[in-house]
């Protein structure tokens, strides 16, 4: 999924692929070839390169991984008991989320396809970002932005159309492809709020939160499991959104 949406060879960060001479950018996607320069790792670059070299086995899950561009699917299904809508039309690329939190993979559900819910697990929500926010979120956790109409906190919905509204697109330099960018996210239906309208959820965090507390609540509240990508248009772009 990474080759086809960067055009670039991807390959395993690996010791041996690792030189103290070359920067790499980010723990779990694209890194370039640059010498003798710092970078913050929040710090946006562009990526200009043959190819990517990813940390998969710290970040990245590739057999969750999962191709749903050709997929029309209408069927009713559900997870943690609420409508779940696949993400037909998007290409996923899994993260790594297994044993990751410490009350277990219940919340995940069972693997392979099913229309049904099970014990404990929590239903799915989407959330429309930008590549750099995909990032930051993966590596540390999600933030409260400045939208604040139902609350101060994360909001995210079971609806993958009114996600799209709020994604932000990300272009590939070497095939030209523009892309929308969405989280798919497992939320807790105990800590999320429903707003007004409905299909709104809300994670609230009060004004005030210390830091550490406010990443305690949303780890225990709404956790990325997938990065959805989608083409939007084919028109050559004139530089590369990382």
């Amino acid at each position: 999924a990474l080759s086809t949406f960067t055009g670039a060879t991807v390959k395993h960060l690996t010791e041996e692929t690792k030189d103290d001479n070359e920067l790499h950018i980010f723990n779990f996607l694209p890194t370039t070839f640059v010498t003798n320069q710092a970078l913050d790792e929040t710090d946006s670059l562009c990526c200009f390169c043959d190819e990517l070299f990813v940390d998969i086995d710290k970040f990245l899950d590739p057999m969750f991984d999962f191709d749903f561009t050709n997929l029309k699917d209408d069927s009713t299904c559900k997870r943690g008991n609420e409508p779940y809508t696949r993400p037909c039309g998007w290409k996923r690329i899994a993260i790594k989320v297994l044993d990751k939190y410490p009350d277990g993979n219940a919340w995940l559900g069972t693997n392979g396809w099913r229309s049904y819910s099970v014990d404990g697990e929590w239903p799915v929500s989407y959330h429309g970002t930008s590549m750099n926010s995909a990032k930051a979120i993966v590596k540390s956790h999600y933030i409260p932005g400045s939208g604040q109409v139902y609350g101060r906190g994360i909001y995210s919905t079971y609806d993958i159309k009114e996600a799209s509204n709020y994604t932000h697109t990300v272009t590939c330099e070497e095939t030209g492809k523009i892309y929308d960018v969405l989280l798919q996210n497992r939320i807790n239906p105990k800590m999320r709020k429903v707003c007004a309208r409905k299909e709104y959820w809300l994670i609230e965090i009060p004004a005030g939160t210390p830091h550490n507390k406010e990443r305690e609540i949303v780890e225990k509240s709404i956790r990325p499991y997938g990065i959805l990508f989608k083409e939007v248009q084919n028109n050559p772009p004139s530089c590369l959104l990382c």
